[in-house]
């Protein structure tokens, strides 16, 4: 999505969102089963932001509350499609997130981006090389076939491929220029 256009966020505000309080009582009342009004009017913003973007709303009130009122149908219906059923209270819970954390992340895109870099600094022929060997896992025979190259030269970029990416990364941690 392009960045917000002024003459868009003024009309979305002047047009759109000053209806914020009737949407909400409106999707209270015509559907109490909706377990979450705050998505659904959330959902509704963005659904009618992106159509502004894209095309003029002639009514905007309209539009929003036929979005939202579209919106608490499907989700009612996929409730009876698909009922989650509830937990008792007692019901013992996992809370543990083994997903990788922040700076498990920030840490990974580092290194990744480290070692692009020293790919990068590999001469051409040894950065094909080892692109496809390392990265592809393609095997040294068929990057022979593919490249002209005899077995022993594919050997010979991958050895010193990894020998110059190893102390790429060994000058750049010790140098402590980690990008």
């Amino acid at each position: 999505m392009k960045p917000p256009d002024s003459e868009n966020a003024r009309w979305f505000c002047r047009e759109v969102h000053r209806h914020d309080t009737q949407l909400r009582s409106y999707l209270r009342g015509s559907f109490p089963s909706v377990p979450d009004v705050e998505d659904l009017v959330q959902e509704s913003y963005l659904r009618v932001w992106k159509t502004c973007t894209a095309r003029p709303i002639q009514s905007a009130k309209s539009f929003l509350f036929a979005v939202a009122r579209h919106l608490a149908i499907d989700t009612l219906r996929r409730e009876i499609a698909s009922p989650v059923s509830r937990l008792p209270d007692d019901a013992p819970l996992s809370v543990l997130d083994d997903s990788p954390g922040v700076a498990e992340v920030a840490c990974t895109r580092e290194e990744i981006a480290l070692l692009a870099q020293a790919l990068l600094d590999l001469p051409p022929r040894c950065r094909e090389v080892m692109l496809l060997r390392q990265i592809e896992g393609v095997p040294q025979k068929e990057i022979a076939r593919r490249l002209g190259l005899s077995e022993l030269t594919v050997q010979t970029h991958v050895v010193n491929g990894l020998h110059r990416v190893e102390e790429f990364m060994r000058r750049r941690v010790d140098g402590r220029r980690v990008p």
